[in-house]
């Protein structure tokens, strides 16, 4: 699921089938909320907690880190999602936080 920003799920946003309708990409996210996506939102919160920075921030880390993904798009409705997102280029994760998060999104996880 190293799908570029998953529309938003990976901001750790979208939790469960409730928090589908905050949004109108809720729709959109539904097929993320499975065993996989919940472990990969549990590993975005645990680097987010040790980086002190919001899963936002740690998800964008993890795409501009991936050699693979040239430019991640992200779109924001609000001024503080923009201020958010912008504070990602400021997180070098480590090598240990980028395994968890690979090993995380594997699939043969």
């Amino acid at each position: 699921m190293r799908l570029p920003w998953c529309s938003g799920f990976l901001s750790g946003k979208y939790r469960s089938e409730e928090d589908l309708s905050i949004s109108l990409r809720g729709s959109s996210v539904k097929r993320y909320l499975n065993p996989r996506g919940l472990r990969i939102l549990e590993a975005i919160d645990q680097v987010a907690k040790t980086y002190n920075s919001t899963p936002t921030q740690v998800s964008l880390a993890w795409l501009i880190a991936n050699p693979t993904i040239t430019a991640p798009i992200v779109s924001a409705t609000h001024v503080e999602q923009l201020n958010d997102i912008i504070k990602a280029v400021n997180i070098n994760l480590d090598q240990d936080a980028i395994d968890l998060l690979n090993q995380a999104s594997s699939s043969n996880s």
